[in-house]
């Protein structure tokens, strides 16, 4: 940590909540743990660490308001995820190992803007090399934080500084990432997607605050309008970004698993509203290599 002194506050849920099985999920890339069950996390601008007490309790190093107004929202404290793995078909073997083996995961409230670009980065790339090239991005362009463990912590980028990257393969007058004394942002073909992005966004200001109001398929339709989003990628940014808890994404480990498993059919519609939070269990146990 970075030797402050600060508040801490001992959180206990209703329900389960495991941060490493978290962490570890596939839908954040700015959590790192940092000692056995602690795990700094930077969102919103901060970072905070959440460190694991039992199952259904968690410590964060901030004071009960920023709880209230920020991190509870962000866990989803609200929703009953127990309840969600009690209601898995018991004759369905697979997924009722799944459901208690990622018992504790819950789909974190983010923003929205971040996990459509950090998405966007995700495309065929794993989970390590996401977080690097997100870390790059927010060197070279976000707000400097302050210094943690050791390393120095850039603020996710806003909008107005997405726009001001410059990409001299992309006309820039000069390349932001070694500007920033980064030698690559390994964004490949990504890098005009992103900035596409940010073009349409800087045209329509309140396009983000537009598509929250949507309901899920006008939603889906419209993130699919964005270059370089296709199935997937809105898929995880409506279920990860807006909180669209019947989202059910399906990448290699998911085909995967209804291949295996189910003979290549999945009724996830079964589980609505909360398909999104079983493709979450299927995808953790699957990727685990202990699935059965």
């Amino acid at each position: 940590m970075n030797g402050a002194e600060v508040d801490s506050i001992t959180v206990s849920l209703n329900d389960s909540i495991d941060l490493r099985k978290i962490a570890d999920s596939g839908q954040c890339f700015r959590w790192n743990e940092v000692s056995d069950r602690a795990f700094r996390v930077c969102a919103f601008g901060k970072i905070r660490y959440f460190t694991q007490i039992d199952e259904r309790t968690i410590s964060i190093d901030c004071d009960e308001s920023e709880y209230d107004s920020i991190w509870k929202n962000y866990l989803d404290a609200d929703t009953d995820y127990d309840g969600i793995i009690a209601s898995i078909d018991p004759s369905d073997e697979f997924l009722t190992k799944a459901g208690e083996f990622g018992r504790g995961i819950r789909i974190l409230r983010q923003d929205p803007l971040e996990t459509l670009i950090t998405f966007i980065i995700s495309q065929r790339k794993n989970i390590p090399a996401i977080k690097s090239c997100v870390e790059k991005l927010c060197r070279a362009a976000g707000s400097f934080i302050g210094e943690y463990d050791g390393d120095e912590i850039y603020a996710f980028p806003t909008l107005p500084q997405l726009v001001g990257l410059s990409c001299e393969k992309r006309g820039g007058a000069f390349c932001s990432y070694h500007q920033a004394g980064i030698d690559s942002c390994s964004l490949g073909y990504r890098m005009p997607y992103i900035q596409e992005t940010i073009s349409r966004l800087v045209m329509n200001p309140e396009l983000m605050e537009y598509l929250s109001g949507l309901d899920d398929e006008a939603l889906y339709k419209e993130l699919l309008g964005f270059k370089g989003v296709g199935k997937k990628v809105a898929n995880c940014t409506a279920l990860f970004g807006f909180h669209r808890l019947d989202f059910f994404p399906i990448d290699v480990w998911i085909k995967r698993v209804i291949d295996e498993k189910y003979g290549g059919t999945f009724d996830d519609r079964r589980y609505s509203p909360y398909a999104g939070v079983i493709q979450q269990y299927m995808f953790y146990y699957g990727r685990s290599g202990k699935a059965v």
